[in-house]
């Protein structure tokens, strides 16, 4: 199974305070451990908003929406992606992220889509179809 746990942003993050030399080793220790017990990924910080884009989708068409963004409490400022045994075991994993300066922060653990759950509308030829392309994506990066 397999876990994205979403780093949400505060203001902090959102005016581009860049993390402290401490956190950033007290996450690359916690990041070594998710290596080392074989369970990480994926993982990253993101940038402010201010230096994304929103695309909004209707039936018109689409229109981009350039950032800063207003609402820190609904945005990201990083992930995880952990293959894990359980929901519980990814929430036993996040309750172990370094917080040094006990500041208030959340992380939202959501479970990814594996093709088995989409039952029998993942047809054997869409199924063989998005293999291909996942394993073309994976050439790419190489």
């Amino acid at each position: 199974m397999r876990f994205m746990a979403l780093i949400k942003a505060t203001p902090e993050t959102e005016a581009g305070v860049l993390p402290s030399e401490q956190l950033l080793a007290e996450m690359g220790a916690f990041n070594a451990k998710l290596v080392d017990a074989g369970v990480l990924v994926a993982g990253e910080g993101l940038r402010d908003s201010s230096k994304g884009a929103k695309v909004r989708f209707s039936a018109s068409g689409t229109t981009v929406v350039d950032g800063p963004f207003t609402e820190t409490k609904e945005l990201i400022a990083g992930f995880w992606i952990l293959q894990v045994g359980s929901r519980e075991e990814a929430v036993e994993w996040i309750r172990q992220v370094p917080n040094p300066d006990g500041a208030e922060s959340e992380i939202e653990i959501r479970q990814v889509f594996e093709a088995d759950d989409f039952g029998d509308n993942l047809t054997p030829e869409l199924r063989a179809a998005e293999g291909e392309l996942r394993k073309r994506a994976a050439e790419q990066r190489k």
